[in-house]
């Protein structure tokens, strides 16, 4: 077996950056096993993640309609009414691609829910609005736990 050359990488040159494995041996299995994917996260959820991220993302869409509401009828300021109907939006945008793939992302879209029905002190419709988003999310996360319940059991 020949050498690679002193700019290749191969096991006697693993390469900048790279780990040398060391001499090959007859064992079974490495001596440091890799880390399993997705340490460090939830397992994986599908059904939860689809249902709760359409809420959220529905919930977005109706966050930035709301935006023009505010400003027309409520007579909020522009950069208010765009800040905090904006913020949330994208809030619940960025929880959406979360949800179900990291713990603490069903807390968030908790807080943000509650977040949304505080904002009802700026514009009232988003009492009623927070409310029914919130009660969708609930939901969500129940009819969730309820089918991968019924799917693993």
């Amino acid at each position: 077996m020949t050498r690679p050359a002193s700019g290749e990488a191969g096991p006697a040159n693993p390469g900048p950056g790279r780990a040398n494995p060391g001499p090959a041996s007859s064992s079974a299995g490495p001596a440091n096993p890799a880390p399993r994917p997705g340490a460090g996260r939830t397992r994986r959820r599908p059904i939860l993640r689809r249902l709760c991220a359409s809420v959220l993302v529905f919930e977005a869409i109706v966050l930035i309609l709301a935006v023009p509401v505010a400003i027309t009828i409520e007579h909020l300021g522009h950069g208010v009414a765009g800040g905090v109907g904006g913020g949330l939006a994208l809030a619940a945008v960025v929880l959406a691609g979360l949800v179900g793939r990291v713990r603490w992302a069903l807390i968030a879209g908790t807080v943000l829910q509650v977040l949304i029905i505080v904002a009802g002190i700026e514009v009232p419709a988003l009492y009623v609005l927070g409310v029914i988003f919130a009660a969708f999310w609930f939901t969500g996360i129940w009819m969730a736990n309820r089918l991968e319940q019924a799917s693993t059991g």
